[in-house]
C-alpha cells in the first residue's frame, strides 16, 4: 500500500463552528460563528443556509489566496 504524501484534512481547510447561546438546532434555529482555523478569519450566520454560505465563501477565499 502506498500512502498520500497530502494530509487527508490539510489545516488549510479546518474550521471552528461555535453555535451562540440562543441557537436552538432542534427548534431549526441556527445562530453563530465559523472560524477559519490557519487565518483566524470568522464569519457570522444565523441561519443553516447562510452557515453553508460562510463555509462556501471561505474556501472560496483560500482558494483564491492559494
Amino acid at each position: 500500500m502506498v500512502l498520500s504524501p497530502h494530509a487527508s484534512y490539510p489545516h488549510e481547510r479546518s474550521y471552528v463552528l461555535k453555535l451562540h447561546s440562543d441557537a436552538s438546532p432542534r427548534q431549526g434555529r441556527i445562530v453563530g460563528r465559523l472560524e477559519h482555523v490557519a487565518s483566524g478569519r470568522q464569519f457570522q450566520f444565523t441561519s443553516g443556509e447562510e452557515l453553508l454560505a460562510c463555509l462556501i465563501n471561505a474556501a472560496a477565499l483560500h482558494e483564491q489566496q492559494a
